[in-house]
């Protein structure tokens, strides 16, 4: 059952980077004699405790489907339809054990905490990892003595990373907190920056990616741009260029946004992949020479650092107790950084 919660920002309108996987919580076929009725009117009525702006925030959030594809709240359901209500976390009971796992705490007080998270590491336990994530961390760290569920007060988390992208996350200790950080992100008062290595040589040294970021709809797993502007949600990356390799260029994003994959898919757009960003097809040689010495030198790089080179390497909040603002940092990890410095060696040599 999808249940109010007034107690913190709902789960659903949280800009999360995390990579997005859905699971279906209710189905519904119109009958073959339905009328024409808005959706949100539709489910309204079919699932018990959920109100009407709750469905149409579901809705803006691309999580009701009509025959596999996302409709806006006013669609008007028709006979036979297909109704899905897909949701980021499985139907069945989840709960959280808690479990020692070394996290790297860069702050902590009463209130929240800061995790440099390392690359490989799941965020949110989900579908095909029920344990060994950050969340699994968090609750032995805060003395969790029995399994959770998984809505419970004291797991705040309040933004997401992909699992193969390394740096700061932000945990509220308690529900209070957890309602002024997560009022910080909506209203995009937080200030979040990362570090990425993109294929070929970026020709502004800085500017803006503008451009509504959606589920493609001819796969799934993959987010896209939409320039029209009519599917998707709003996405603003901001983007500077640090150091020029020739075939790569290392910049810095910093995000007024937060949309799944952002980033990557901003970057993409721009014809910028992230380099070794197996999604998004930057695992590829995308620019560079045909001579089997360099992508040789390329297929090393990606062994060094087997994932996407992003690292969150800046965040910045009001406190929610003492109202300070707040500045972490987080250096590359070696695995990226060992990238980099290849490229640098191969660019002085191509001098």
């Amino acid at each position: 059952m999808l249940k109010e919660n007034s107690e913190h920002i709902d789960p659903w309108l949280l800009e999360e980077d995390e990579e997005e996987q859905r699971f279906e919580h209710y189905r519904f076929v119109a009958d073959k004699g339905q009328s024409l009725l808005r959706i949100d009117k539709f489910l309204t009525v079919r699932i018990e405790g959920v109100s009407r702006n709750r469905i149409q925030q579901a809705a803006e959030a691309e999580c009701i489907l009509v025959n596999g594809v996302p409709v806006k709240s006013n669609y008007k359901v028709k006979p036979l339809d297909v109704i899905t209500v897909m949701l980021d976390w499985p139907r069945r009971e989840l709960v959280i054990i808690p479990e020692d796992i070394p996290i790297d705490i860069v702050y902590e007080d009463n209130a929240l905490l800061v995790v440099n998270k390392p690359a490989g590491m799941v965020v949110h336990p989900g579908h095909g990892n029920y344990t060994g994530t950050l969340v699994n961390a968090l609750a032995y760290h805060l003395n969790v003595d029995k399994a959770m569920e998984m809505d419970d007060p004291r797991m705040g988390l309040v933004h997401r990373i992909d699992k193969e992208t390394s740096g700061l996350l932000l945990v509220a200790k308690t529900p209070e907190a957890k309602t002024h950080l997560s009022g910080q992100f909506f209203r995009k008062e937080t200030q979040r920056s990362y570090v990425a290595l993109v294929w070929g040589n970026v020709a502004e040294d800085e500017g803006t990616i503008e451009g509504n970021i959606g589920r493609d709809p001819k796969d799934r797993m993959l987010m896209r741009v939409f320039p029209d502007g009519e599917q998707g949600k709003p996405a603003v990356t901001h983007y500077k260029v640090l150091e020029r390799f020739g075939y790569v260029t290392l910049v810095q994003c910093r995000l007024e946004t937060g949309r799944t994959h952002q980033i990557r898919v901003h970057m993409k757009h721009i014809g910028h992949t992230l380099f070794n960003d197996e999604r998004y097809g930057g695992n590829d040689v995308l620019r560079g020479t045909r001579y089997a010495k360099y992508r040789q030198f390329v297929n090393n790089c990606f062994a060094l650092c087997p994932r996407q080179c992003l690292h969150a390497c800046l965040l910045g909040f009001i406190h929610p107790v003492t109202k300070e603002s707040l500045h972490f940092e987080s250096d590359i990890p070696a695995d990226m950084q060992a990238v980099i410095d290849r490229w640098r060696v191969y660019r002085r040599s191509q001098e």
